[in-house]
């Protein structure tokens, strides 16, 4: 098993920056990818960004260029920087880690963007 933990959401005014992280516990060897997924009201959950165990990284249209996703020297972590942030951008964030047989969601971190 493994657990996530989010960390870093606030409220932040258009136009500034956060820095979300995600720590993995537990069966740590086994992780794989991870990622972070948000889901706003009345929205579907969507991918935002991913990377890779080999460092290889993806994002959504709509935050390429804003956001950047990394991991800690540990492997065990992962963030989220986001910048120019915009409303729309409002959303809960999920960390997300994947093993060969499974995956493991962490429980959210909110970020409101508002003037």
């Amino acid at each position: 098993q493994v657990q996530l933990a989010e960390s870093g959401g606030d409220v932040v005014q258009p136009g500034g920056s956060l820095r979300l992280s995600c720590a993995a516990s537990g069966s740590i060897d086994r992780i794989l990818n991870m990622g972070w997924y948000r889901q706003a009201p009345g929205k579907q959950r969507e991918l935002v960004a991913m990377i890779t165990s080999g460092g290889t990284t993806n994002y959504v249209d709509s935050v390429k260029g804003r956001f950047a996703i990394s991991r800690g020297n540990a492997k065990n972590t992962v963030y989220l920087q986001m910048n120019s942030l915009k409303p729309e951008d409002t959303a809960v964030y999920y960390c997300k880690a994947y093993s060969p047989v499974s995956a493991y969601w962490g429980r959210g971190t909110q970020v409101i963007v508002s003037s």
